[in-house]
């Protein structure tokens, strides 16, 4: 019964028969048939279906909030008697990229270990590129990333949404109005990361949509706190993760330039390999999205 309600809940939330079939690996006539099925059970319908969309009834609304509630309540079943005791590890290993490792995943982990003080974290930091490769040569299980989900051996979980911004040392006298044009942009002394970063990745594909092929690069640092760190010391710019700037933008050591009809966002990834399945892994991203508040 549990199965059929996380499929339910998947339907509801995402109003996909096809997404929720990618996510739970099965075929989404399946899928038809398990809602029309649980229809039948409660003599109602959840869903009104048309040719290219669905959306859920008011009985559908209604269901959903049980749904929530007793899947609720499995959680608590689980970590009580099943995932604390018997199903994790003593030591858990997970690849993390770079801006991931250094700003996200700390606030994750403190979390975590607040419930299971028992189990210790080795957690393995590269560029996304990296991990991909790792998880491939299984090394490691699954990882957070940054970055393009195109690898067709490696299945891909939305975590959370980021931005990649233009910042510069806060008493950079340039662009004082605090926004710059494209055409400014070619221009700017500016300081990347490394060749399979996924800021870099990002970056560069959102540019080259725009028409720009290159930038003024003058150094390239392999890690975003050593980037932060000269511009600090710099009237260079670079572009990073807003995540990975909050505090020197609140110390008021950083600033961000906005690029005039330009923004870049992406999103931060769970990868493992296609197939992989683990109850902690499951336990532990739906810790992570209940729990990270961005």
């Amino acid at each position: 019964m549990k199965r059929k309600l996380q499929i339910f809940k998947s339907v509801a939330l995402q109003l996909s028969f096809t997404k929720t079939a990618e996510q739970f690996f099965i075929s989404q006539p399946a899928i038809s048939k398990l809602i029309r099925n649980l229809e039948d059970e409660y003599k109602t319908q959840f869903f009104t279906r048309q040719r290219n969309s669905i959306s859920l009834t008011a009985d559908g609304e209604i269901f959903l909030k049980y749904v929530n509630k007793i899947l609720s309540i499995y959680e608590e079943m689980e970590t009580e008697f099943v995932s604390a005791k018997n199903s994790f590890p003593q030591k858990i290993q997970f690849g993390a990229s770079s801006t991931v490792a250094a700003y996200v995943v700390p606030k994750i982990i403190a979390k975590f270990m607040k419930n299971f003080p028992q189990i210790s974290f080795d957690i393995k930091s590269a560029n996304s590129e990296q991990i991909e490769d790792l998880i491939l040569d299984q090394k490691l299980d699954f990882g957070i990333i940054e970055g393009k989900n195109t690898n067709r051996k490696l299945q891909y979980k939305k975590f959370i949404r980021d931005e990649i911004v233009l910042v510069t040392n806060v008493n950079n006298k340039n662009f004082k109005q605090g926004f710059i044009t494209l055409e400014n942009l070619a221009e700017l002394p500016m300081i990347v990361r490394e060749n399979g970063s996924g800021t870099k990745d990002i970056l560069f594909e959102a540019l080259q949509k725009k028409g720009i092929s290159k930038l003024n690069s003058l150094l390239t640092l392999n890690s975003t706190e050593a980037i932060k760190n000269y511009l600090k010391y710099s009237n260079h710019f670079a572009f990073i993760s807003i995540c990975a700037v909050a505090e020197e933008l609140k110390l008021n050591q950083l600033k961000i330039i906005d690029i005039k009809d330009f923004t870049i966002e992406r999103w931060f990834y769970f990868v493992s390999r296609t197939g992989y399945q683990s109850q902690f892994l499951d336990y532990f991203e739906k810790l992570i999205q209940d729990n990270y508040n961005f």
